[in-house]
């Protein structure tokens, strides 16, 4: 794999450089431990959590601890973002790729967030994610929604598609997964998100170098903006915690149990 093929690591010290302040990304994490925590409520002491492309970290840190009574391990295909994920976590941090997952043993719980668009084959991806878990194991994934969000963003993250909760749903289930909980996330950005991309013709035509160009302007933090943002995507978490599901969003959230 190549940062062409999966991701491009010059993105890796930009979002290190704001993830803990941009409205964006402070609500993701919030909703994923939200969902974590329902999770691991159940597990007996020393359960296996595996963040499968932990990024440069900021989820990973908050995951340990929501998950103090087991133990927690990241992994990334990237070295550079392996670098920022253990200055940030302290549990084990790994460079691993996800094509090979037999290498990296079985987990209780096995996390990917914002991997599987990425990734060509993304039902080879869950089928492999499987056979990682024991079984009754817990996946919990989130994906972009909605190809008529695609953009230049999403050409500047290599991406490979955006998700339908039906197509999530039907790969989950080719793949050996039994749904627990599948919502649309992030619904109040979904009508700015969308007026956006409209604007900006959509970014079908936009090379990987402008593409990215005009990516790196959204990670720039715009102080009011940013701290109103932020104040309204906090009720989701609510949503989440307690398993309501949203109809309508610009990411989806999945639980899954291996059968």
């Amino acid at each position: 794999m190549t940062a062409s093929a999966s991701y491009d690591p010059r993105f890796f010290a930009k979002i290190a450089a704001v993830e803990e302040k941009h409205f964006w990304f402070c609500a993701r994490t919030r909703i994923i431990t939200s969902a974590v925590k329902e999770v691991v409520a159940s597990l007996q002491p020393g359960y296996r959590f595996l963040e499968v492309g932990c990024g440069t970290g900021v989820v990973l840190r908050e995951l340990v601890q929501v998950c103090n009574g087991g133990d927690v391990v990241g992994m990334d295909l990237f070295p550079e973002a392996v670098a920022f994920a253990a200055e940030k976590a302290s549990c084990p941090v790994i460079v691993g790729d996800i094509e090979q997952p037999a290498a990296l043993g079985q987990a209780d719980v096995i996390g990917t967030f914002d991997v599987l668009e990425h990734l060509s084959d993304d039902r080879r991806i869950l089928s492999g994610l499987n056979r990682m878990l024991k079984p009754g194991g817990a996946l919990i994934l989130t994906v972009p929604a909605h190809m008529s969000l695609w953009s230049y963003f999403d050409v500047a993250s290599c991406h490979h598609r955006r998700y339908t909760r039906a197509r999530l749903g039907q790969i989950l289930r080719e793949s050996g997964f039994e749904i627990e909980y599948l919502t649309e996330f992030m619904m109040s950005l979904f009508p700015l998100v969308w007026l956006l991309r409209r604007i900006n013709d959509g970014g079908a035509k936009v090379d990987h170098d402008r593409a990215a160009k005009k990516a790196a302007n959204e990670l720039t933090i715009v102080p009011v903006l940013n701290g109103i943002l932020k104040l309204i995507l906090t009720w989701e978490t609510l949503v989440i915690r307690r398993r309501w599901r949203l109809p309508l969003g610009t990411s989806l959230l999945a639980v899954a149990r291996k059968k």
